[in-house]
Parts: C-alpha cells; sequence; structure tokens
C-alpha cells in the first residue's frame, strides 16, 4: 500500500522561490519611478521612450529610461510578476552580473527597434514617432524568451488552470505581438515586445552573451541544497526530486 505524507509534512509553492538581487532591485526601482511618475507626471514625457525627444532633443538617455516607467497598477503589476517569475531562475542560474546585461540588453534594444520603425516611410508606423513608450516589456519579453530557450518543456499555467510548455507559449506570445504589431492600432507597443523577443534570440543563439560556466555550477549547487533542505524539514513536491522547478503557477 502506497503511504501519503500527512498534511503537516506538504508543502506548497507559488513561483520560482524568494527574490534573486537583481530582480529584487528592479521590482524596487520601478515601483519608486512608478510612484514619483504619478506625483510628477511630467516625468514621463521627460523619460519616456519618444523618438522625436531623442533626435531633436537629445535626449539619448530615454531608451533605458522607458524601462523603469509604467502606466496603470495592472501594468506595472503585471511586469513585476513577469519579472519575478521568468527572471528568477535565469540570474541563479547566469549570475547576477550576466542576468543584468542580458534584461538591459534585451530593453534597449526593443527601444531601438521602436525608433527604427518610427522613422520608416509608412503612415502606419509614422506615428510612433511622436508617442511615447513606457514600461518594461521589452525587457520581460526578452527573459521570456530566454525563459523558453533554458526550460522548453517546463510548463506554464495559463490563467492558474491551462499547462502549456513554455517553447509554445513563447511562439504564442511572439505570434501575438508579430500580428498586432502588423495591425497596430492600440495604446500597447508591440513594435516593443517584438523587439525584445527578437533581442533576446540573436543574444542567446548568436552566442553574444557571455555567462559564466561558473554561475551555472553555482546554481546546480544552491538547487541541491535547496533540495536537500526540502528532504530533511518533511517537504514532499512530489515526483522526481528536481521537480520543484518544473512549474510555474
Amino acid at each position: 500500500m502506497r503511504r501519503y505524507p500527512s498534511s503537516r509534512n506538504v508543502s506548497f509553492s507559488f513561483g520560482p522561490g524568494r527574490l534573486t538581487p537583481a530582480i529584487k532591485a528592479l521590482i524596487i526601482t520601478n515601483v519608486v519611478m512608478f510612484a514619483v511618475s504619478k506625483m510628477l507626471p511630467s516625468i514621463t514625457e521627460f523619460l519616456g521612450l519618444m523618438p522625436y525627444a531623442i533626435f531633436y532633443q537629445l535626449r539619448i538617455w530615454q531608451p533605458v529610461t522607458y524601462m523603469f516607467l509604467h502606466g496603470t497598477i495592472g501594468h506595472i503589476l503585471f511586469n513585476m510578476l513577469a519579472l519575478w517569475m521568468f527572471g528568477t531562475e535565469l540570474e541563479r542560474m547566469w549570475g547576477t552580473p550576466a542576468f543584468v546585461r542580458y534584461y538591459f540588453a534585451t530593453g534597449i534594444a526593443a527601444a531601438c527597434t521602436t525608433v527604427l520603425v518610427s522613422v520608416l516611410p509608412f503612415d502606419a508606423t509614422a506615428r510612433l514617432f511622436y508617442i511615447v513608450t513606457i514600461g518594461a516589456s521589452g525587457a520581460i519579453y526578452g527573459l521570456l524568451l530566454a525563459y523558453g530557450l533554458t526550460f522548453p518543456n517546463r510548463p506554464i499555467y495559463i490563467y492558474f488552470v491551462f499547462p502549456i510548455p513554455a517553447k509554445y507559449f513563447v511562439m504564442i506570445m511572439g505570434a501575438i505581438s508579430l500580428f498586432s504589431a502588423i495591425g497596430d492600432t492600440g495604446s500597447i507597443a508591440h513594435i516593443t515586445h517584438l523587439g525584445g523577443l527578437v533581442a533576446g534570440y540573436v543574444l542567446l543563439r548568436g552566442g553574444r552573451l557571455t555567462l559564466s560556466p561558473a554561475s551555472e555550477v553555482r546554481y546546480r549547487y544552491l538547487r541541491w541544497k535547496m533540495d536537500k533542505a526540502r528532504k530533511k524539514f518533511g517537504v514532499y513536491s512530489g515526483g522526481k526530486r528536481d521537480d520543484w522547478d518544473k512549474r510555474v503557477h
């Protein structure tokens, strides 16, 4: 007869665990900037991404600063939740310096994509030249791409109910961004999202991102220690001993 652990020894977890250093710093910075932008609305135009301001007012900092501004509570909540869920394990695996490089590289590349598209000689893209784009979504989509490449078969639970492998989730999100960008008439910066995805793919598949091999060793060692601690305190996650990192809810 199979014996099941008592309810006192069962633990349920949500997400990838505790905040890593870069994720924590990014979330704090984004929340602080969100509060500041609500108190000083004019800061959005100064720090947000607007191609016109970059070319004619030389606000060359905007491809970086736009990532720390958000329009609504829902906007920042979704982005910070995604940052934690998809970025935490990547930072543990790559190490903080490499993770920070990747995050900013994809975010800046997403901004450059938006700027380049805005100067194309088409009526559909010309309006982007005068529109302010804000949000960390470009970098978040870059993290999503990296997560899908690193953990391709790990289930992602859509609406916390429907599981779908991460690789297919990335494909779906990429397709949505592509077709939305083609017929974009709304306020969501789909071009920026697509730029983050493409930049992430180029960085990871092109071998341009330097990830320390020692970071991988540290991550595996940390995971081994966490597994050992879970067994010591009678915590059961079910299935294989490394199942704890196989699901994202």
